[in-house]
């Protein structure tokens, strides 16, 4: 079963995310902030890491460029979820390493649907 992190600060979006990759399938862990995703990732080395971008501590895009700048979690697929939809924020949610970029609110069907395109399953 593959394993995906849901890092996101606001508690009901965590849940509804987590719920909807659960209904689906999915193993899934919970991060509220980047600074414990990180920890989480080198600890339970998930498949896929689903990324919100404004979060305290530690933003999604400074955990992105530390997931893609790391030898051991390179390759681990990131998927930005965000409501920060704008064509810039897409493009450096890109530019930092990101697979995928989604923004909230988004289709559940297409949403899961990258997230088995990703994990290819």
């Amino acid at each position: 079963m593959s394993k995906v992190l849901v890092v996101e600060d606001n508690l009901s979006q965590r849940e509804m995310i987590s719920s909807l990759l659960r209904e689906s399938g999915i193993e899934v862990m919970a991060a509220q902030d980047g600074v414990e995703a990180l920890d989480q990732i080198q600890r339970l080395r998930p498949d896929l890491v689903i990324l919100d971008i404004i979060m305290p501590r530690m933003n999604g895009y400074e955990v992105c460029r530390r997931i893609k700048s790391n030898p051991a979690t390179q390759k681990v697929p990131v998927i930005m979820c965000t409501s920060k939809a704008e064509e810039f924020d897409r493009y450096w949610g890109i530019k930092q390493g990101a697979d995928a970029y989604i923004s909230k609110p988004f289709v559940p069907q297409e949403f899961v649907g990258m997230v088995r395109q990703l994990l290819k399953t």
